[in-house]
């Protein structure tokens, strides 16, 4: 099955604490169904010191489930669903529902 959401995709946040925020996919975690968003779910983490850092309070973004996102559709700037549509040399091309604009890139 082909990946809706990828590293670098633009999405938005449609439920959860985080509701309406917009950021680009960092990392996509297939195995969990889980994705981190850039600026969201951001959360504190207490690391210990070591030879490397300083050790203290750390915030970074914690993972979200990917069906707590959709996808930002490029031509209007809205959440829109993914579709696929498969061109006559055989690639596979992810497509907004909302426009039918292309959304790899």
């Amino acid at each position: 099955m082909a990946a809706k959401v990828k590293k670098g995709d633009q999405v938005v946040v449609i439920a959860g604490k985080d509701k309406g925020k917009k950021g680009e996919v960092l990392r996509v975690l297939p195995e969990d169904g889980r994705v981190v968003v850039q600026g969201v779910n951001v959360v504190t983490k207490h690391t210990r010191p070591s030879m490397t850092n300083q050790g203290g309070l750390v915030r970074q973004e914690g993972t979200i489930h990917v069906s707590n996102v959709a996808h930002v559709d490029p031509k209007t700037d809205k959440p829109t669903r993914v579709g696929f549509k498969t061109l006559e040399d055989g690639r596979k091309l992810r497509i907004a529902r909302r426009s039918g604009e292309q959304i790899d890139r």
